[in-house]
């Protein structure tokens, strides 16, 4: 009797270690699990936080990036701006320029020819010049005498000296002959008349004019590279064959160069 008691209470000694033994390696397993499970949502936590680091240096240097782009374009909006001001003015000023010119000689009997936008004035090369010649006839003598004082007056107003950077006599002629000799010929014309205004013993201008004149006046020659074309299309002889009197302004082409430069962009 004491004997099966004995098996009996070993027995259940030996269920109750084995179940034990079980428990113990369930609950080692659950925190084999909870432990790697654990560790595996650290490290996606960690990876996450270093993508997040990531994303933020990112936008951190675009942000610095689109920060150096609108200061540029803040800064370039200033110098647009100013040049805008600039251009303005000196569209004022053209402006003003060609409308005074045109009050000028409008009702005159010199037979002028005013761009209304550039202001260049065109004479008909046959009112100062016989046929292939380059010096001033006494009738355009006569003329010149006449539309100078007129012209340079109007420029060397006031209001408009300070802006006149450059006044330009230009010589032009037909198509006819080589372009050297019309060259030289355009060039010789474009002198005579610059001569004409500029000469110590002038009596069209008067000393003061001749001083302001002299720093800016220019002369050129075109030959036959700027040809006036009819209205069927072929090149007018006549009207090819011509002096012309043109005006720059202060920073003029300066500020057309850079609004070229900023189109581009």
């Amino acid at each position: 009797m004491s004997r099966k008691r004995h098996e009996t209470i070993d027995e259940e000694t030996t269920y109750w270690l084995s179940y034990s033994d079980m428990m113990a390696a369930l609950l080692l397993t659950f925190v084999l699990i909870i432990s790697f499970t654990m560790l595996q949502a650290k490290r996606l936590y960690e990876e996450k936080e270093s993508e997040l680091e990531q994303q933020h240096e990112l936008l951190a240097e675009q942000q610095e990036k689109l920060d150096e782009q609108q200061i540029k374009l803040d800064e370039q909006k200033k110098i647009m701006e100013k040049q805008q001001e600039q251009l303005d003015k000196i569209i004022g000023v053209r402006s003003n320029l060609v409308e005074a010119l045109k009050e000028e000689f409008d009702g005159s009997d010199l037979k002028v020819s005013i761009d209304p936008n550039t202001g260049a004035i065109t004479l008909d090369s046959s009112i100062l010049f016989d046929v292939n010649k380059w010096d001033i006839k006494e009738s355009g003598q006569a003329f010149l005498e006449n539309f100078l004082p007129r012209y340079i007056g109007v420029l060397l107003k006031p209001e408009f000296k300070s802006y006149v950077s450059e006044i330009i006599i230009e010589g032009h002629t037909d198509t006819n002959g080589s372009y050297m000799h019309n060259l030289e010929l355009s060039q010789d014309r474009a002198l005579s008349v610059a001569r004409f205004c500029l000469m110590d013993e002038s009596t069209v201008l008067n000393a003061r004019e001749i001083e302001e004149l002299r720093p800016i006046l220019t002369a050129n020659g075109r030959s036959f590279s700027d040809p006036v074309y009819g209205a069927d299309g072929n090149v007018d002889l006549a009207a090819s064959r011509r002096v012309e009197f043109k005006f720059r302004l202060t920073d003029e082409e300066m500020v057309t160069e850079m609004m070229e430069l900023l189109s581009s962009n």
